[in-house]
């Protein structure tokens, strides 16, 4: 009797599974080979293959198709290849893919599920149109000087240190530390030096923010990917009680300090504190591309005045300082450490670079300003070919908010209908990788983004900061700290390979996020000119 249920269950199950596994056969989609239960993901769940692998695998199994389907365990993901398509679902009809996908409902994690990331709906416009004012030209030229301070303080750092003998560092641990102080500065209004106070409360909470290679954090992010409703039912959390009450308490403290004493500082929680007052506006500003190529453009949404606004709490600029501080800790510091990386092992790149920036230096005085830094050419190249080659966020997804059809266009095709909460993903590392738009994708080569060559990119194949109105906010804010501490380190030091440093570099299989496996470590050599 037994045995004849056993057989019966697993037979439901396995036509269950076949069936989950058909959806895109069903709509004549092309998809790949599937692993049972697993789908696509049975190698990154166990380790075996980095997110970034995985994304150039399926984009490339099918090179003609416009899209193809892949199952993230049983859920099915719509993978969109096609820069024209990618073009109409983000910003032609934006209105069916607004939002990212949910993961927590709001009472259980508030300091996630209100940021701007985890927004969506009426609430994301809202507080898109609230911050965008934020992130400006002038705002960040007020803020310039806190970022160039922190850099300045990083460079001081290693011409002293080099003074004992040569420096070997790996690097994402420099940059989260250079980045951790930053944020600390920017963000929440506290001075840090995490360099020369490598244990600070800030950087070490920072770290348990942003641990993403334990087994724990990584099943926590494939529990609320493909099994929300369980991750819902036993209240997983994205941030553990320790991390949420430090930064719920640094900002509280923080405000209820400036307000009482009136104190005026250009940083974000004073920005924040203009907003919850109504004062932040963008005040006429032009969208200016002064930070360079990567600089992704503010949409409609995003510069429109909100008529109706809800109150700004505590919580919400908590959760916006905290989604900030984790971008900054966590992908600008891998944008730096892969840049380093790539001047290290491309050293007539880094002298071309250092070219420039003493050619700066000598036009500011040493003195180095927001619009002194917007004019170098070379090092935004460096920068636009890093973001190309190395991106971040290597897959962004949306989720589809009303029913929506993907007409046919070719003999092949059948038109695709998504269903609401349906996902598509938009697999820009593998696009940036395609020789289709550039060539010996694997080399690094700034050329790609002179004067002459960027204006040949076609739309839509370079968007390391995202797609349409859903855009990272922040773009400005990475490329300016990039800049700028580059700009001060490579005027007192070389990067340069040591004995340690893995070459070519082999992608990190622990994480979902890019990163190099075994660090990126190299040398920090005193340069014979500095002055």
């Amino acid at each position: 009797m037994w045995l004849y249920l056993l057989l019966f269950f697993c037979a439901i199950l396995a036509y269950y599974v076949v069936k989950q596994h058909s959806h895109w056969k069903s709509k004549n989609v092309t998809q790949g080979p599937i692993v049972p239960i697993f789908g696509d993901s049975l190698q990154v769940i166990f380790r075996k293959e980095s997110a970034y692998d995985m994304t150039l695998r399926i984009y490339n199994r099918f090179p003609n198709e416009r899209y193809t389907g892949i199952y993230q365990m049983s859920n099915p993901i719509l993978v969109i290849r096609d820069p024209e398509l990618l073009k109409t679902v983000t910003v032609k009809d934006f209105d069916h893919f607004t939002d990212h996908r949910h993961f927590l409902p709001e009472d259980i994690d508030p300091l996630w599920s209100k940021n701007l990331f985890s927004l969506n709906g009426d609430k994301w416009r809202e507080m898109r149109a609230t911050m965008s004012p934020a992130f400006t030209s002038s705002k960040m030229r007020a803020m310039f000087c806190l970022i160039n301070e922190c850099a300045e303080g990083l460079a001081d750092y290693f011409q002293e240190e080099n003074k004992k003998g040569q420096v070997v560092r790996e690097m994402k641990d420099v940059f989260t530390r250079y980045a951790n102080d930053v944020i600390a500065t920017c963000a929440f209004g506290i001075k840090c030096d995490s360099m020369k106070e490598p244990e600070n409360e800030f950087y070490i909470m920072g770290r348990k923010a942003t641990d993403f290679s334990n087994l724990w954090t990584n099943l926590k992010f494939m529990l609320f990917s493909v099994m929300p409703m369980i991750s819902n039912f036993v209240e997983v959390k994205m941030f553990s009680k320790e991390t949420s009450n430090f930064f719920m308490s640094v900002i509280t403290n923080n405000l209820r300090m400036r307000e009482e004493q009136n104190i005026v500082r250009p940083d974000m929680i004073n920005l924040l504190m203009e907003a919850r007052k109504g004062k932040l506006k963008h005040e006429g500003e032009t969208q200016e591309q002064d930070a360079g190529f990567a600089t992704v453009q503010e949409s409609e949404i995003g510069m429109k005045e909100m008529k109706t606004k809800r109150e700004i709490t505590d919580v919400d600029i908590t959760a916006q300082a905290l989604i900030f501080f984790l971008a900054g800790f966590e992908t600008v510091s891998t944008l730096m450490t892969f840049m380093s990386y790539e001047l290290a092992i491309n050293p007539d790149i880094q002298k071309r670079l250092q070219e420039e920036i003493d050619e700066t230096r000598e036009k500011c005085n040493g003195r180095l300003t927001y619009e002194i830094l917007a004019t170098m050419k070379y090092m935004d190249m460096v920068i636009s070919e890093t973001l190309r080659k190395w991106p971040p966020v290597v897959t962004l997804e949306r989720s589809c908010v009303k029913p929506y059809t993907i007409p046919a266009t070719r003999p092949n095709e059948s038109a695709v209908h998504l269903k609401v909460n349906d996902i598509i993903w938009l697999p820009s590392v593998a696009i940036q990788r395609d020789p289709k738009y550039y060539p010996e994708p694997d080399k690094f080569d700034p050329e790609r983004f002179n004067d002459e060559n960027k204006h040949q990119i076609k739309p839509f194949v370079y968007n390391p900061f995202g797609y349409g109105p859903r855009n990272c906010i922040g773009s400005r804010f990475a490329l300016m700290e990039t800049k700028t501490v580059f700009f001060h380190l490579l005027s007192k030091c070389d990067l340069v390979i040591v004995e340690e440093t893995i070459v070519p570099l082999k992608i990190n299989k622990k994480i979902f996020s890019l990163g190099a496996e075994d660090g990126v470590t190299l040398g920090f050599k005193p340069r014979q000119r500095n002055n």
